[in-house]
Parts: structure tokens; sequence; C-alpha cells
């Protein structure tokens, strides 16, 4: 039995509406808890299944480019075909992905298995916000949207801990298999009771799939990240290179493309319009290379404490937790108190303490060594930490600013596309920073000060790009100032171009400032 469907204002709220709020609120933090939770059982996996560097690096950058390729389209399609049938479809694909990814054979098959992931999530979480918004009335999002953020900020905290916890535990002999599989009763449930408690709902005006566009841009990245990840092992050949540089043809055409659309039928991929606005391309270059910086961090940090260090997947976990609280505390901080007073300059400072703990970091492993104690690193994990809440709270509110808003919705969704995309190239830039400094048949007492000098040399290119990010900066407005509620709930944010990128670019956002929704001249 089809649901009625309704538009958001419609109708009188609808007692179950809390219970369609725990639904979604579960399936986004599945989501993001899986992006966080697989990190740290990496090396695990890497051992069972005998995974090369690059399928190391696929199994992340994968579900990492499907999710970015197809975020924009995912959203579209709710507005089209309604947003509780498309998110139910997308439920269901990630929970067989997840299957499939726990039960891998080998590694080819996990590669593969979390790219139909990226995929289903891409289809899945644009349709939570909408779903919200349609199904709350406007009194009661502020609120709402507090406890959203609350919930996905904790999802980006716990997963490191959680998936070193399944990984040690190693429940029923499976070892890393249940960060994935755990997802399976989750996603039974969301199916099950999403078809009863969840309403449907379109939205309002619509905007048509560009699927060539979309086939373009995965295309110009495949070109550029495979050569990239693969090319080390292969001895760096000659078709990889002239794939990278074809990747940027191939970029050019789709700009070319998304300009005849727009004369076609008004619904591009990307709005390039956008790019007219100063603030927003400077915006976007900054969220890149945010991207970049942390597909880069995140993934070396494992590794080298894991394989370099020889911990165990339960001391890499804890050693993270000073670093997760500074960036949430940061964050509240960041929105609530020190942007409204100093604007522009508060990103600024978050992006060279930033810097600042990653040469610190650099310090401490060259002079510890392979003897560094975790309480060692808990000090520039803390400045690290500081300096990305100060950043990642207020930053989409920063791009957005000056964007004008009957196009917020296109803008936001480019920003969460544009972080996601530098965060795959940078889990392949870590084939240059890091697996080429490393001997793949050096002897085991050698192999710890590769991994230490490898990591170095890749904190290092982290904070060159973190400066490059403070230059880009100045190209921010001093004080930049959003609505809350244009934002969130703006047509064009309905649009499915980017209700989640708010949360989902920047988990910690919402815990700072949509908790406590406030006109611009208070925040």
């Amino acid at each position: 039995m089809t649901s009625p469907i309704v538009h958001p204002e419609a109708a009188p709220p609808d007692r179950r509406r809390w219970i369609a709020l725990a639904i979604v609120m579960t399936a986004a933090f599945m989501d993001l808890l899986d992006v966080t939770i697989v990190n740290v059982a990496l090396p695990s996996i890497q051992r069972d299944v005998d995974a090369s560097t690059s399928q190391i690096q696929w199994i992340t950058a994968g579900y990492v480019l499907a999710f970015a390729a197809g975020l924009i389209t995912g959203g579209r399609l709710g507005d089209i075909h309604g947003r509780k049938r498309i998110f139910l479809i997308g439920v269901t694909g990630f929970t067989v992905a997840s299957a499939l990814s726990g039960f891998a054979v080998n590694a080819d098959m996990l590669v593969a298995s979390r790219i139909l992931q990226g995929a289903m999530a891409a289809i899945m979480v644009p349709q939570v916000l909408s779903i919200v918004h349609a199904t709350f009335p406007a009194h009661e999002r502020g609120k709402v949207f507090g406890l959203f953020g609350a919930i996905v900020g904790m999802g980006g905290v716990c997963g490191p801990l959680l998936g070193a916890l399944l990984t040690e535990w190693n429940l029923f002999g499976l070892e890393w298999r249940t960060i994935f599989l755990i997802n399976l009763p989750v996603g039974i449930a969301g199916i099950v009771l999403g078809r009863r408690f969840i309403t449907e709902s379109r939205a309002a005006r619509t905007l048509h799939l560009d699927l060539v566009g979309v086939g373009l841009v995965t295309l110009a990245l495949l070109m550029l990240l495979y050569p990239l990840t693969r090319g080390r092992e292969l001895g760096w050949p000659l078709w990889g290179y002239a794939s990278m540089v074809g990747s940027a043809l191939v970029l050019a055409g789709f700009v070319l493309y998304e300009r005849l659309k727009v004369r076609r039928d008004g619904s591009p991929l990307v709005e390039l319009s956008l790019f007219r606005v100063k603030s927003f391309s400077a915006g976007i270059a900054v969220e890149f290379g945010f991207g970049v910086v942390c597909g880069m961090f995140f993934l070396v940090w494992t590794l080298y404490m894991q394989i370099g260090l020889g911990w165990s997947v339960m001391r890499a976990g804890l050693t993270s937790l000073p670093f997760s609280i500074a960036v949430a505390a940061a964050a509240g901080v960041s929105v609530q108190q020190l942007v409204p007073r100093f604007g522009r300059k508060v990103l600024q400072a978050g992006a060279l303490i930033m810097a600042l703990g990653m040469l610190l970091y650099m310090w401490e492993a060259d002079r510890y060594g392979t003897g560094i104690a975790a309480w060692q690193m808990a000090l520039p994990l803390v400045v690290i930490g500081i300096g990305m809440g100060l950043i990642v709270a207020p930053l989409t509110n920063a791009v957005l600013s000056e964007v004008p808003r009957e196009h917020s919705g296109s803008a936001s969704g480019l920003i969460n596309t544009t972080l996601q995309t530098g965060n795959a190239l940078g889990l392949g830039l870590t084939s240059v920073v890091f697996f080429a400094l490393i001997d793949d048949g050096a002897a085991p007492p050698r192999v710890g000060p590769e991994f230490v000098d490898a990591f170095e040399n890749a904190v290092l290119w982290a904070a060159i790009v973190l400066g490059a990010i403070f230059v880009l900066m100045f190209a921010l407005p001093a004080r930049p100032e959003m609505d809350f509620e244009a934002e969130v709930a703006g047509d064009d944010v309905l649009s499915g171009d980017g209700d989640e990128a708010h949360w989902r670019a920047a988990p910690v956002e919402q815990a700072g400032s949509a908790a406590e929704p406030r006109p611009p001249a208070a925040r």
C-alpha cells in the first residue's frame, strides 16, 4: 500500500513522526559510522585478505568516490520519485552491500562491495533531511536538527573506537568483518519500520537528472585516481601519466557539457554560475584542500600506528580519543562564541593551528621513533583537533554566505561533493607521499623506521596544503553570516542538491549551530 504524498506544511503533525525521525537518524548514523569505522580495521583487513596497498586505498576511496559521484543525483531521485521510496531503496542496497563487504572472500570483492555501499549511501543519505523537513512543522525543526546534529557528531567520535572494539573482540571469529555485518540488523529494522512509519513526500519543484554529467565527472576522477593508486605497484607506466593528463581533458568536456545542459533544460549537475562568486570559488578550493588533508592524514595515521609502531587495534582506537574530543569541543566554541566576534579569522586560525599540530606530530615522530608512547601523541592530536574544529564547524556557512538564496541548494550539494572528492584524491595521493617511501621487501627491523619516515613525509605535505588553505581563506567573507532556516528549509535545499551537505560535510557543525538556531546577527 502506497503512503499518501504530502508537502511539508500541508498536514497536521503525525505522532508517528518521532519514530520516523529515529529511523532516518539511525540510517544517517550508520552511514557516517561506516566511513569512520573502517580505517582503524584496515591493517587487520590487509593481513586477512592479503590486500595490496592500492586495494587498501580503494577500500576507503571507492566508497568516498561513489558517494561523491552519486550524491546530487540521489537527492534528485528522491524529489522525483518520492523520498520515502528512494530512502528505502538506498537502505536496502546499503544493507546488501554491507553483507557483501562482511562476507568478502578476497580484496577485489571487498573493494567492489565498498563501491556499491558508497553508491547506495549516495541514494539514502540525501533523503534524510528532506524527510525530516517534510515530517516536522517549522516550530519543531530547531530541536530536531539539534538532536540530529548531536547524534551524527557522536557517530564521528564513536566510529574509530567502535571499529577497534569490534575487531579486537573478534565476535564469532569474524574479526574485522563485524564492522560491516553490524549494519545488517540495523538496516533490516530500518526497512521494516520505514515502510510503516515514514510518510511519502516529493519536492514541489524538481530538477531533471544529469546522468551524462555524472558519467563524465566519475570518468575524470577514475582516470586520475586509478593510476595514482596503482602506479607505484606497476612501476609508473606511461599509460598512467596519459590517463592523468586525459582526466583534465574529460573534466574540460564536463564543463562544456554542463553549459549545454543549462541551455537545454536548466538542470545541470553543477551550477557553473556559482563560480562567478569569488568567495564561493575560493571556498570550494578550501573544501577540496581540506578533503585532501583529511583523506591523506587519517589513512596514513592508522597504518603508522598499527603497522609501523606495531600497536593493537584497540590501542590505536583509544589513542584517537583526545583528537575526537578536541574537534567536538572546538567546533561548539567556534560557532557559538568565536565566529560571531572574529569572523573569517577563526577559520584561518584553525588552518594555522592544524598545520602547527601536524608539524608538532612530525617532530615527535622523528624524535621518539618507533618508541613513541600514546600519551606523547596526545598534545599534537589535541592541537590538530582544535584546528580542525575551528574550521569544520563554520566553513559551510562561510562558503555559502554570498551565494544567492535561489542557488543555496545547488551550492550546498557541490560543497559536499567537492569535500568527498578531495577526500578520495587525498587517499590516492598516499601512494606518492607515503607508500612510495616504504620498501615492500624490507626486513622486519626496517619496517617500523620506514613507516615512521613515510608518516613524517605525509604529515609534512598535509601541513603544506593547510598553508595553502590559509591563504585561500583570505577570499572568504570577513564576517560570514547565514540564516539557518534558509540553509535547511529553503526550496532549493529541498530540491535534493544539498540537504545533507551541512551535516555530512561537517558533522560537528550542527552540534554547534543547529542545536540553537539564531538570527544571523546573533551568530
